[in-house]
């Protein structure tokens, strides 16, 4: 029988996503996972000896996980996680002609040649595909062992798709939420990815606990700025894909974007630490095209701008200097 459920990626996250699908639920035992992984290596590993040692070497994986590197099998699923980082998922994407089913976007970041959301780019390369984004607090070392997580699962055909996949993504220890704005919790997951380099380079400069959450708060109200701006939601932003996202990522060294900040901010150099990673920051290329569109939508967001000045070289006091400089104005989301 043809495997109803995929994980498109064979990162941490991809990985842990497909241990959670694997996972007995109430209704059901160890249910198959079909994994693409890009890495030959890789599979052969989760194949073989049940581990991802390059990206999740922490978890010992379901033995119903099965990965492969053969994209037209995926597309025989019902339905598919795309968890390939964010510019690469058009290319992966235009690999799954005529897909149809239920395709959950699970990358967070903004397309950097056309400025397009990630639904967006899903609905040019998979126009028969039922879109859905799954996004929230997550870490993926947790949800691999099993801890309690909640997140966001946005359904663009509304209640009918909830009612669809909310069974399948469902675990004991992972608790989805329904939402039919997509776009909220697609801005969500992007936006709170640089933000969270922003807060990683406070802790590398030893600024403290209450310049950190300072910069939380207000980075939220950029982000409801701009996701408003896009059509999305106050209320989605004000949930799991949004404050919830941003003050677990803003918060831990278990967030890549967060350990890049950090280290920018104890004086390493951005550029060589892109260049030296093997797993993707999806902030760092978020960053320059959030800004563009945010200045195209005339929206304010000068946390955004830092980062960027950080990622091109500026060097990290200057930046804050130059932030805590800005006008004294009203406390609001518009200001």
């Amino acid at each position: 029988m043809t495997t109803q459920v995929a994980v498109l990626g064979g990162g941490a996250w991809g990985t842990a996503l497909a241990q959670m699908l694997a996972s007995p639920s109430q209704h059901e035992g160890a249910r198959e996972v079909l994994m693409w992984v890009r890495e030959p290596e890789v599979v052969e590993d989760i194949n073989t000896n049940h581990r991802n040692e390059r990206f999740l070497p922490s978890a010992e994986l379901t033995p119903s996980i099965r990965a492969t590197g053969d994209l037209a099998e995926v597309a025989q699923c019902v339905t598919i996680l795309a968890v390939v980082p964010a510019q690469h998922l058009r290319s992966v994407l235009a690999e799954l002609p005529g897909f149809s089913g239920d395709l959950v976007i699970c990358a967070k970041g903004i397309e950097q040649s056309t400025g397009a959301l990630m639904s967006d780019v899903a609905a040019e390369t998979c126009p028969q595909a039922s879109l859905a984004a799954l996004s929230g607090p997550t870490f993926a070392h947790e949800v691999a062992d099993g801890l309690p997580a909640a997140v966001t699962l946005a359904c663009q055909g509304g209640e009918e798709q909830w009612e669809r996949l909310s069974p399948v993504i469902a675990r004991p220890t992972f608790r989805p939420y329904y939402s039919d704005d997509l776009v909220g919790a697609e801005i969500g997951g992007a936006v709170k990815n640089v933000l969270a380099i922003a807060c990683g380079v406070v802790d590398g400069l030893e600024l403290g606990q209450n310049a950190r959450n300072a910069l939380i708060a207000r980075g939220f109200a950029e982000m409801v700025r701009f996701g408003e701006a896009l059509g999305g939601e106050r209320a989605t932003l004000t949930g799991l894909c949004g404050l919830g996202d941003l003050v677990l990522t803003c918060s831990s060294t278990s967030s890549r974007n967060f350990s890049l900040g950090k280290a920018i901010g104890e004086g390493q150099s951005a550029a060589e630490l892109m260049a030296n990673r093997h797993t993707v920051a999806e902030g760092a290329h978020t960053a320059p095209v959030l800004q563009r569109l945010a200045r195209e939508k005339a929206v304010d967001m000068p946390i955004v701008d830092a980062v960027v000045a950080l990622l091109e070289g500026a060097g990290a006091r200057d930046v804050v200097t130059e932030l805590l400089a800005r006008p004294l104005t009203a406390e609001s989301p518009t200001a």
